[in-house]
């Protein structure tokens, strides 16, 4: 007799869960084809597809057992949300390098493992990919530095 992974269990049907909620509010966008893809095509197809892992995790629980996945971290979880968050306040007043700089410190305060110097050197770099590839390369009009 196997042992049923509770924790795979669970987040495999949060999975499908999430995903029907994401196919019934999605049900009246239009669809469209791969070549002309509807309001509603890349939120279903995800949903199709976070369906599809949830089923392998809820299957693979009850055929193997065992640990399953460890209990989550707080720190990570509120990093990342935090970073997430910096950058969605930042943006539009501070400018995409002060908002890309920011949110990569910030994100990186969500490990332990980080060190401070790798991580400005990180954001400085990926703060000048995000200008180059967004103002100079597509010509988006996003703001670079602060408006006073």
């Amino acid at each position: 007799m196997t042992r049923i992974n509770w924790p795979d269990l669970l987040f495999g049907l949060f999975l499908c869960v999430v995903a029907a909620v994401v196919l019934v509010a999605t049900r009246k966008l239009s669809f469209g084809s791969p070549a002309d893809m509807g309001a509603g095509f890349m939120p279903r197809v995800l949903a199709i597809g976070a369906a599809g892992f949830g089923l392998v995790f809820a299957l693979r629980s009850l055929a193997i057992g065992g640990e399953g996945i460890e209990a989550p971290k707080l720190r990570p979880i509120l990093g990342v949300l935090a970073a997430v968050a910096i950058f969605a306040l930042l943006a539009a007043k501070a400018g995409l390098a002060v908002a890309g700089f920011a949110t990569v410190v910030v994100a990186g305060l969500a490990s332990r493992e980080t060190r401070l110097r790798e991580t400005v050197v990180f954001a400085v770099g990926l703060s000048a990919a995000a200008v180059i590839l967004f103002v100079l390369l597509l010509d988006l009009p996003v703001p670079v530095w602060p408006r006073f």
